[in-house]
């Protein structure tokens, strides 16, 4: 997919400046998808464009998303204690970028079911995607708790710190504990993470 406030490192200082160069060189070697945190799902990424215009097909798909949106809120008021629904739900407002009911959906699939270790990275993903990113670090800090070899919460955790927290050293720990957990994880875009620890290792010598 946790938002502790300096838990992963102090932030860099000055030394900043250089890792301009540095960051340029990252985005590329990640494919251009550095900025993004992804999804429980693998290889779903949180930010994706709006298209300027709807084909019919998309607007039978956004009206049809709508009333799956409707009948889940429907079954949750009905039902609160629905785990699945509440989930779904959330899962829904995500894909519709309405971060704010994501967070509240899935606060409470997570009250009803606290040890799912993909909806709390989901929840982080939206925290991060609602400007929150301490919060956002503070799920995927969970979700690592629960499933110690949860790999897209370590990742996403380390984009996190590095993107929105410029703390690099707390990134390059995040990213190590990815390693240590799966020494052949790869980056949603198919790169070795342990290639691109070694990287921010090397930035941080200069």
């Amino acid at each position: 997919m946790a938002k502790k406030e300096k838990t992963d490192g102090e932030y860099i200082k000055k030394e900043t400046v250089i890792l301009v160069a540095f960051i340029a060189l990252i985005v590329g070697f990640l494919g251009g998808t550095f900025f993004g945190v992804y999804k429980s799902t693998p290889s779903i990424p949180v930010q994706t464009p709006a298209p300027t215009q709807q084909t019919a097909q998309e607007k039978e798909s956004t009206a049809e998303q709508d009333n799956r949106i409707r009948s889940l809120e429907l079954e949750t008021s009905m039902n609160p204690g629905n785990f699945g629904a509440w989930t779904q739900l959330g899962n829904l407002y995500f894909d519709s970028n309405r971060h704010e009911k994501a967070i509240n959906a899935y606060k409470k699939s997570i009250e009803l079911n606290p040890n799912n270790a993909d909806v709390m990275t989901d929840l982080g993903v939206m925290y991060r995607r609602n400007g929150q990113p301490y919060e956002a670090i503070k799920a995927f800090d969970k979700a690592i708790e629960i499933d110690p070899t949860h790999e897209v919460s370590r990742f996403n955790k380390g984009i996190v710190l590095m993107h929105d927290l410029n703390d690099l050293e707390g990134t390059i720990r995040a990213w190590e504990g990815l390693v240590q957990a799966n020494p052949f994880a790869l980056s949603p875009t198919g790169q070795p993470v342990k290639d691109l620890v070694d990287k921010l290792k090397e930035s941080t010598k200069k």
